[in-house]
């Protein structure tokens, strides 16, 4: 049986957690900062986990990862 693809795109995105979890990059931290308020760039800083139903897509395409 030969081996299952990783998706590229997302091993370079996403990352599993020992529990399972999939950490992923805050969104909307592009460009545009300017007109994005305070709270919004606080907390958008560092890493969030996804939620469950994007779980179970992000995982599908990386069949190692956990």
């Amino acid at each position: 049986m030969p081996k299952m693809k990783t998706k590229s795109s997302c091993k370079k995105r996403f990352k599993v957690t020992a529990s399972g979890r999939v950490l992923a990059g805050q969104a909307g931290k592009r460009h545009g900062m300017i007109k994005r308020t305070n709270k919004f760039l606080r907390n958008a800083r560092g890493t969030t986990t996804l939620c469950p139903a994007d779980e179970k897509i992000i995982k599908s395409m990386m069949p190692y990862a956990r």
